[in-house]
C-alpha cells in the first residue's frame, strides 16, 4: 500500500509559477509510474503527466506541454510539478497517483493522494 500526500497550491496570478510535491510513503517500487491529474469544478478528471520511477521517463498532456515538468527525488520518495507561465485554464485540485501502466488513464491508477488547489488569477 502506498500513501500520497500533495502539496504546495494556492492561489497566484497569471504568467506565475508554482511547485506541488507528491510524498509518497509505504512500498514504493521501481515499477510505479507516478502520474498527476487535475479536476476542474464541474469536469472530469484529466491527466496532465507521468513519470517513470525508475528512470525518469516522462510523458505530458499537450496543454501543459512546454509549461510544465515532473520530476522525482528518489530519496525522498517525493514527486514534484513544476508549473510555469500558469493561466485561469489550469485552475483546478491537483491529485497524484500511482500505478504501473504508463498510461494517461486515471482508472489504471491504484493509489491517489487527496489533492491540492491550485487557483490562478486572471
Amino acid at each position: 500500500q502506498v500513501q500520497l500526500v500533495e502539496s504546495g497550491g494556492g492561489l497566484v496570478q497569471a504568467g506565475a509559477s508554482l511547485r506541488l510535491s507528491c510524498a509518497a510513503s509505504g512500498r514504493v517500487f521501481s515499477s510505479y509510474i507516478m502520474g498527476w491529474f487535475r479536476q476542474a469544478l464541474g469536469k472530469e478528471r484529466e491527466f496532465v503527466g507521468r513519470i517513470a520511477w525508475s528512470n525518469g521517463g516522462t510523458d505530458y498532456a499537450d496543454s501543459v506541454k512546454g509549461r510544465f515538468t515532473i520530476s522525482r527525488d528518489t530519496e525522498k520518495n517525493t514527486v514534484y510539478l513544476h508549473m510555469n507561465s500558469l493561466k485561469p485554464e489550469d485552475t483546478a485540485g491537483y491529485y497524484c497517483a500511482v500505478g504501473v501502466a504508463a498510461t494517461h488513464y486515471a482508472g489504471a491508477y491504484h493509489y491517489w493522494g487527496q489533492g491540492t488547489q491550485v487557483t490562478v488569477s486572471p
